[in-house]
C-alpha cells in the first residue's frame, strides 16, 4: 500500500528549465507573481479561501472498478478548502472566475487521497506551454497596471484551446455559494481493481442542494465578501453534501487534454458522499493539496498539466511555509 506522487514533477520544481524546453513549474509561479503581485505567506494559486472539515463515505459499488480503501463503505475524516481562482487574496467574490475545492481524505490504512477540483468542466488550456503563454499574455502592462485585453484576445485566437473555459465562464453565472456549485477534477485518472484491470475516469462533485448561481444584479454589484458567511449560514441548518461521481472514459476519449470535455452521454457512477460539517480555522493551512496524492487503486494519467501541477504546488507550498 502506498500513496501515489509524481517524483518527476517534484524534481521539475527544482529545475528552471526542462530538457525539452517546455514550460516549468518555476515559470508558472513566477508568472503568477507578475500577474497578481507578491503576497507573502499566501498560496500562489487560489490565494483567497478558507478551510472546511467533514467526512467522506465511499460507495462499495465502486469496488469492481477500484480496490481502493476509499470505497470500503467506511466514513473517513476530510479536511478541505474552498477558494477563488488566481493569486489575489482579495479577489472579488462575485467575479466570473472559477471557484475551487480541494480535499484531503485520510483512510484507515494510513493512505491519503487528495481531490483538487474547479467549478468549470474544462481547463483553461490544452497543455503547460499553452497555459503559460496565456498567463504571460495576461501580465499587466507596466504603464497602465492593467492587462492588455487586445493582447489576450490575440493569444486566444491563435490558441483556440484557451477559448472553451473562457466561454463557459462568460455564459455561466458564478456560484451563489460554494455549497451550490459543481466541481470537476478536469484531469483523467485510472481506477484499478483487484485483478489489475484499469478504467480511465474523470471525477466531479454534484451538490445535493442543487446548482445555484448569482443573479445579474449580484454579478454587477460592487465587490464584497460573502462566500464564507453564506456557507456558514447553510451549515447552521445542517451539513452541506456532495455526491462524488466518476465519468467513465470510452475508446477515443482524450485522456491528456483537460481543455476538452468528454461527451455528456458517458456513463457516470456514484462514488460516495462527501459531507462538510464545519468551516473556518486553520485545519488546512499546512496542507499542500497536490492532486497527484492518491490512494492505492487510483493512479494519475500522463496528462502533462496534471504532472506539472505537483511541481508548481510544491514550490508554492515551500514559499508559503517560509513566509515568501
Amino acid at each position: 500500500m502506498k500513496t501515489w506522487f509524481l517524483g518527476a514533477a517534484l524534481l521539475a520544481a527544482a529545475n528552471p528549465v526542462l530538457a525539452d524546453g517546455s514550460a516549468t513549474p518555476v515559470q508558472f509561479i513566477d508568472t503568477f507573481a507578475k500577474i497578481f503581485g507578491e503576497h507573502k505567506g499566501e498560496r500562489k494559486g487560489h490565494a483567497k479561501g478558507f478551510c472546511v472539515s467533514g467526512s467522506f463515505t465511499g460507495n462499495t459499488k465502486m469496488q469492481p472498478y477500484s480496490n481502493s480503501a476509499l470505497f470500503s463503505g467506511e466514513s473517513y475524516p476530510l479536511t478541505g478548502r474552498f477558494s477563488m481562482a488566481g493569486g489575489n487574496p482579495k479577489a472579488a467574490e462575485n467575479s466570473r472566475s472559477p471557484r475551487g475545492f480541494a480535499a484531503q481524505i485520510k483512510l484507515n490504512n494510513g493512505e491519503i487521497q487528495h481531490f483538487a477540483l474547479l467549478s468549470t468542466p474544462i481547463f483553461g488550456a490544452k497543455d503547460p506551454d499553452s497555459f503559460l503563454g496565456l498567463l504571460q499574455a495576461s501580465i499587466p502592462d507596466a504603464t497602465t497596471g492593467k492587462p492588455d485585453l487586445a493582447k489576450i484576445a490575440a493569444y486566444r485566437k491563435a490558441h483556440p484551446d484557451t477559448l472553451a473555459q473562457a466561454e463557459y465562464l462568460a455564459k455561466t453565472a458564478p456560484p451563489a455559494s460554494y455549497a451550490n456549485a459543481r466541481y470537476f477534477g478536469l484531469h483523467s485518472f485510472y481506477l484499478s481493481n483487484a485483478e489489475g484491470k484499469q478504467q480511465a475516469v474523470r471525477w466531479q462533485l454534484q451538490p445535493l442542494d442543487g446548482v445555484k448561481g448569482l443573479t445579474d444584479s449580484e454579478i454587477t454589484a460592487a465587490p464584497k465578501d460573502f462566500l464564507e458567511q453564506r456557507l456558514l449560514a447553510q451549515l447552521a441548518k445542517g451539513s452541506v453534501k456532495f455526491k462524488l461521481q466518476f465519468q467513465l472514459a470510452e475508446a477515443g476519449d482524450n485522456l491528456l487534454d483537460p481543455s476538452i470535455a468528454w461527451p455528456a452521454e458517458r456513463t457516470v457512477l456514484d462514488g460516495g458522499e462527501l459531507q462538510i460539517t464545519a468551516a473556518g480555522g486553520d485545519s488546512c493551512k499546512n496542507i499542500n493539496f497536490d492532486p497527484n496524492v492518491l490512494a492505492s487503486g487510483i493512479s494519475p494519467s500522463a496528462d502533462p498539466i496534471l504532472q506539472m501541477r505537483s511541481g508548481a504546488y510544491a514550490i508554492s507550498f515551500g514559499k508559503r511555509l517560509s513566509g515568501q
